[in-house]
């Protein structure tokens, strides 16, 4: 996969330090362009002639707002020489933030990929499905469980893809018990909490959150197990923690999940992850397999699928220069 973005780099006014924030905004995903994100760019830091938290503002981007504050937070944190915290009432980050490996395509194909991610070390398996293919979907999560049974969590994703029916069908043909949640299984968020009643099986929000997000307040935290925080397209890394915030108080999983970034946004969101809780939930940030190559000098990846978010927070600063094309340079 292919993907092009802005990477926005900050000095400290002597040069001694400089810190990353990227924006790039997905194809599909966003509103805007990577031309129009660029252009709102330029145009704030024009206007403003200096980069702080001041510059922050509810008419960014999300992907532009998200790139200012990753740079922003990770220039604070360069040149204390701490690590950021984000007043989550932690004795101290986690070391370790697990992923979940991403699965989908015919059977045969998700149960192997399932036994190679299985013996690189992971434990929580994310599987595509859609009432298009429910015949599909049924035999590989009968196929997951038979060959690897409560080994690992298995969680589904069908961004949005049935109806209120469509869903409760294809609930009745999954043998229960088996399944953490389902991402998005309908339509129409405001029948989850139905849905739940009529199934017993939870949901995860992800689209809902900016789609909709006046429905995280109508939704019975019950009938949810989990919010997915992709912070480039939430409205930057600030909503994220706030939603983080919601889903520590009310019980449920913070599952930080990225639109295919380089390894500097993965770093970070790895970070975010473990400065939230003390036992992070398995991230999404799996999403590095389908790049060839990153923009950092040592290239972010998990560890018996796990990330160590000490290791790759300070890893995610050091950005391959070779990788990169200058396009401006301004003095503020």
């Amino acid at each position: 996969m292919q993907r092009e973005g802005i990477i926005l780099a900050l000095k400290t006014t002597e040069g001694s330090h400089t810190a990353y924030g990227e924006i790039a905004p997905l194809p599909g995903l966003h509103k805007e362009t990577l031309e129009s994100a660029e252009e709102q760019l330029v145009e704030v830091l024009s206007i403003q002639g200096f980069v702080d938290h001041s510059i922050l503002h509810d008419k960014l981007f999300p992907s532009v707002r998200t790139g200012l504050e990753m740079a922003i937070i990770n220039l604070e944190a360069v040149t204390s020489g701490e690590s950021p915290t984000f007043s989550f009432d932690l004795e101290h980050a986690a070391q370790y933030v697990p992923v979940n490996a991403l699965l989908f395509g015919e059977t045969q194909q998700v149960i192997q990929r399932g036994k190679e991610y299985f013996n690189l070390g992971y434990r929580t398996f994310k599987l595509k499905v859609s009432y298009g293919d429910i015949d599909t979907a049924t035999r590989s999560i009968e196929a997951l469980h038979r060959i690897f049974g409560s080994t690992i969590e298995l969680r589904l994703d069908a961004n949005q893809s049935f109806s209120l029916d469509e869903a409760l069908d294809f609930a009745g043909n999954i043998p229960k018990g088996i399944i953490a949640y389902i991402e998005e299984p309908l339509k129409s968020a405001e029948h989850i909490g139905e849905f739940h009643a009529k199934t017993a099986i939870r949901s995860a929000l992800d689209e809902t959150l900016w789609q909709k997000p006046e429905l995280l307040e109508q939704i019975s935290p019950e009938a949810l197990s989990a919010l997915i925080l992709k912070p480039n397209r939430l409205g930057g890394i600030f909503v994220a923690l706030k939603l983080a915030r919601y889903a520590n108080k009310n019980k449920l999983l913070a599952v930080f999940s990225s639109a295919f970034e380089s390894g500097i946004s993965l770093s970070f969101y790895t970070w975010l992850a473990a400065s939230t809780t003390s036992e992070p939930a398995a991230c999404g940030l799996d999403t590095y397999r389908y790049l060839k190559h990153d923009l950092l000098e040592t290239p972010f990846g998990a560890e018996n699928g796990v990330l160590d978010a000490y290791k790759l927070f300070r890893e995610g600063r050091i950005v391959n220069q070779r990788e990169l094309k200058m396009t401006s340079l301004w003095t503020i």
